[in-house]
């Protein structure tokens, strides 16, 4: 089983992509698809966490995720805020919206560390729902580019199934946008002194 953890802020919809995210992997063939949202009375641009587990067996497992397999960060100035790192395990990768490169962050440790600026992806493509770029889609081009648990085609069916036509057609184009704009850091070995 793998669990993915969401990051982002209220209004970024992060509910959103873990639940197309799970359509995608019982599109895939998963046995096993889970999608939750975890938070209280938050509200817009607060800090929000949403999990997908997924499993080629059927899951039984309903509490919420602990520590995930794989980190997804809708926006990178949360790192200041939530402890990312320490809810993601260790040799997961972490996948971060921002324009900075991977070894920029300044992550360290054993985690494949991938970027991708979901923000200017959408900004480009014109896709602004509320006055925000919507950044949730893109990151799911960049999980597939990253993870290899699911394929572009069971997002974009997925897609298709949650929104309307043109909806589902403009998300997919920022989907494939960020699939091939993502730069991705593979882990550090451990350093033994």
């Amino acid at each position: 089983m793998k669990e993915i953890l969401w990051h982002g802020r209220g209004g970024q919809g992060v509910v959103l992509a873990a639940q197309i995210l799970a359509e995608a992997a019982y599109l895939e063939g998963y046995g096993g698809v889970t999608s939750a949202p975890t938070f209280g009375p938050e509200r817009r641009g607060a800090p929000v966490v949403a999990s997908t587990r997924v499993s080629r067996n059927p899951i039984r497992t309903v509490a919420q995720i602990e520590a995930g397999d794989v980190a997804v960060v809708l926006d990178a100035s949360l790192f200041g805020m939530v402890d990312i790192l320490g809810r993601l395990r260790e040799g997961g990768p972490l996948i971060v919206n921002t324009p900075s490169s991977p070894e920029n962050l300044g992550i360290e440790g054993c985690y494949t560390v991938a970027t991708v600026d979901a923000t200017e992806i959408a900004v480009a493509s014109r896709l602004i729902v509320g006055g925000m770029p919507v950044v949730n889609t893109p990151m799911l081009g960049a999980f597939c580019r990253v993870t290899g648990l699911v394929t572009l085609d069971n997002i974009e069916r997925a897609l298709k199934r949650k929104m309307a036509s043109d909806a589902a057609g403009a998300n997919f184009t920022v989907v494939q946008a960020a699939f091939e704009k993502t730069i991705v850091r593979e882990k550090e070995k451990e350093r033994h002194g």
